[in-house]
């Protein structure tokens, strides 16, 4: 028997590359016992809360747990959509937009999968592996490295293939806060959005946030996030005062990064900027914390500020420019594993 290329003969299976892209995941609905189960499985993760677990699982169990899946649901309720959560549609769309661009190409199988939640990883892992996939490529939708995203995510393949006989090659990209098709991708999304009558208005480039406590441990989150924001800026040819970057979604009591985006908001109207345009770089898709807590919230906090309009510029979603530039990313990658020796068996 000879293999041949991708191929072997007597008719043996195609060898192929599976791609798993994975998002952070979603509440099934926009309920509360929908919610307290999904924070339920995103609070535990000792990648997300890295406090010891003797002191965190009373607050989790005794407090957050019932507390705070109410309120949750409510903030989903106001952005849910008919065909499910934003976050799940959104992902879904972004991956079929990638796998077009590999239209034609049979050695490539997607699946999507979320970290916590539905698909699991697991679930998206035997996917490919029902393809003939033998070769992984896992894709985080987070351009900026964390270990409560990334790390998180290469955890959860890592426990998924533990269960498996046989371990299929894996590649892992960590990041991608640079990619020049993306950083494009973000450009033209707010050129999109600005008229030559409001270019003026003032861009906040709002990223999820982080506890201090992480990045002085070595996470480079933060450069990576202020790399992201240098880089857009310098696209878009903007000036210093034209724009800031801002962190979101502070939650406990130990310190985060910052500025934070709703104290920024509260504070531009008394520096004389009534108008503001934000556009979150760090999410891939939109979500909760785009459409509701910036958005929305967002929105509130800056007119009770004495502000006039904020205009929230999309996530990139599964815009052409976007999945183009996932998809040469995934390209470049799997280089290494275009070309198979041709090698004689005894």
């Amino acid at each position: 028997m000879r293999y041949q290329g991708n191929y072997l003969e007597r008719g043996e299976r195609q060898s192929r590359i599976g791609v798993l892209v994975v998002n952070l995941g979603t509440p099934a609905a926009p309920t509360t016992t929908a919610v307290r189960r999904y924070l339920a499985e995103f609070l535990a993760d000792p990648r997300v809360v890295e406090w010891p677990r003797w002191l965190w699982w009373p607050i989790l169990h005794g407090i957050v747990l019932r507390v705070r899946p109410a309120r949750a649901a409510r903030a989903y309720q106001r952005i849910w959509l008919n065909e499910g959560s934003p976050l799940a549609v959104g992902s879904e769309r972004l991956l079929a937009a990638i796998a077009a661009e590999f239209e034609g190409i049979p050695a490539f199988s997607f699946a999507l999968a979320m970290r916590y939640g539905e698909p699991s990883i697991e679930a998206g892992l035997d996917r490919l592996r029902r393809t003939g996939a033998d070769r992984i490529l896992v894709l985080p939708l987070y351009p900026q490295y964390s270990a409560a995203t990334s790390g998180s995510v290469f955890d959860g393949v890592g426990a998924a293939l533990r269960r498996q006989r046989w371990v299929p090659e894996v590649h892992f990209i960590t990041a991608y806060h640079l990619l020049s098709g993306y950083i494009d991708a973000l450009a033209d999304s707010v050129r999109q959005c600005k008229t030559e009558r409001d270019g003026a208005r003032h861009l906040l480039l709002s990223f999820h946030g982080l506890p201090q406590s992480c990045i002085a441990q070595g996470d480079p989150y933060q450069r990576h996030c202020e790399a992201t924001a240098r880089a857009l800026v310098a696209r878009l040819g903007l000036a210093d005062g034209q724009w800031e970057l801002t962190y979101q979604s502070r939650f406990g009591p130990v310190r985060w990064l910052g500025p934070q985006l709703e104290d920024r908001l509260n504070a531009l109207p008394r520096e004389g900027k009534r108008q503001v345009d934000v556009l979150c770089p760090g999410f891939a898709v939109d979500c909760l914390e785009t459409l509701e807590e910036v958005a929305l919230r967002g929105t509130e906090v800056l007119r009770d500020a004495g502000g006039e309009e904020l205009r929230y510029i999309p996530a990139l979603n599964d815009a052409p420019a976007h999945a183009k530039a996932l998809a040469g990313l995934i390209r470049d990658r799997v280089a290494g594993w275009r070309v198979m020796e041709t090698a004689a068996l005894p």
